[in-house]
């Protein structure tokens, strides 16, 4: 913009009229001073209003020096540029057309020659502005969408990467737990009971070993231990209620299938027996497992979780309404690596227990799990002393 304004002063002294090169380079100070005024306000800066009362000062002693010479013709390509940058599309394009037409009409005013070169020149400059700009912003919100979508994916790949170390956490607590549980609390219920028989095998009035005692004590005090690592081991839902708490807490609206899935009702039959801790956790883990299918596969509207305690077994059914599918195709969930199904027939046969799914397309879906309840220890005896007593 210097440059041009200086150009068109300069044309003027040229020129030899005294009279015109003085209002010739006023004029261009004018509209020097006024551009170079638009950067220093804040207001123009911040202000999408502010901006445009500058683009018409700008503009109105733009029209004054191409009413006193020509060569303010080139001071509108600068001008292509502002209007695009500082104003809406709807209104730049109009505002940039004005200036190209003012450019021709003051050209042809002023009697200059005549030429095509005089009707393109302008247009085809603001064409090029136009183009320019517009493609410039183009490229640069596909960049900012492009940023968005990879700051977006990095939070959720930190996501998923949080919920993975979480869920492999919980896993691994599960398996110390399970681990704990059938092994060494099994191992140290059993030698309690031994040693109990072992006290009892003893002939009638005859002392107690004290070793046998404190063995039977640090056993039974080591047994208790275990449990409680069993107990602190246990998911969070169970380490303050039972397992039908945590079942009716995981069928509340929004807790499993959140505010837009389907209505989950839970149902209870049967006396309520206690149940080993890892009976407890891949109870709850499947009944978590199988209404998360339901929200992101089954589109359900309405799902039910019924735990059933009888005799000999318990069994948890979770039931959906949703589109279900055809086990038997090959690409069915029930597949290898679908839907967290074979991730749920583990847990259930790792206890003994059964897993099964009945779905038809368009008919829901069906989950059932049935676990042999865990027969209570029976006391181990020591054999009946000879007749005639101990030697």
């Amino acid at each position: 913009m210097a440059g041009l304004l200086a150009l068109a002063a300069v044309r003027a002294v040229a020129g030899g009229d005294t009279a015109r090169a003085v209002a010739v380079t006023g004029a261009a100070a004018l509209m020097g001073a006024v551009y170079g005024a638009g950067p220093s306000l804040r207001s123009v800066r911040s202000s999408r209003s502010a901006a445009t009362v500058w683009l018409g000062a700008l503009g109105a002693t733009w029209l004054v020096l191409l009413a006193l010479t020509p060569d303010g013709l080139w001071a509108a390509f600068p001008l292509y540029f502002l209007h695009l940058h500082l104003l809406p599309v709807r209104r730049a394009l109009p505002a940039v057309a004005a200036t190209a037409g003012a450019a021709v009409l003051a050209y042809v005013a002023h009697g200059a020659p005549v030429s095509p070169g005089v009707f393109v020149g302008p247009p085809l400059g603001a064409a090029v502005a136009v183009a320019t700009v517009l493609g410039y912003q183009a490229l640069y919100r596909e960049n900012e969408r492009r940023r968005q979508l990879i700051e977006e994916l990095v939070s959720t790949r930190a996501g998923l990467a949080a919920a993975e170390r979480h869920a492999g956490t919980l896993a691994e607590r599960e398996r110390l737990a399970r681990e704990i549980h059938d092994t060494l609390a099994q191992g140290l219920s059993s030698i309690h009971l031994l040693l109990r028989a072992a006290e009892r095998a003893l002939p009638p009035g005859a002392p107690a070993a004290p070793h046998i005692e404190r063995a039977r004590r640090a056993a039974q005090d080591n047994l208790a231990e275990a449990r409680r690592f069993v107990r602190a081991l246990a998911p969070p839902s169970l380490e303050r209620d039972s397992l039908v708490a945590a079942l009716r807490r995981l069928c509340e609206p929004g807790a499993a299938v959140g505010d837009d899935g389907p209505r989950v009702r839970f149902a209870l039959s049967g006396t309520p027996v206690p149940l080993p801790t890892p009976y407890e956790v891949a109870l709850l883990r499947i009944a978590q497992s199988a209404l998360a299918n339901t929200v992101r596969h089954a589109r359900a509207g309405r799902a039910g979780v019924t735990l059933t305690f009888m005799d000999a077994s318990v069994t948890l059914d979770v039931v959906d309404d949703g589109a279900g599918f055809d086990p038997g195709s090959p690409g069915a969930p029930s597949a290898e690596g679908g839907f967290g199904l074979p991730a749920m027939r583990a847990r259930a046969e790792s206890l003994g227990g059964t897993f099964a799914v009945e779905s038809a397309p368009g008919q829901g879906t069906a989950v059932a799990v049935a676990l042999p309840l865990p027969l209570p220890p029976t006391p181990v005896t020591a054999p009946a002393p000879p007749a005639g007593g101990a030697s």
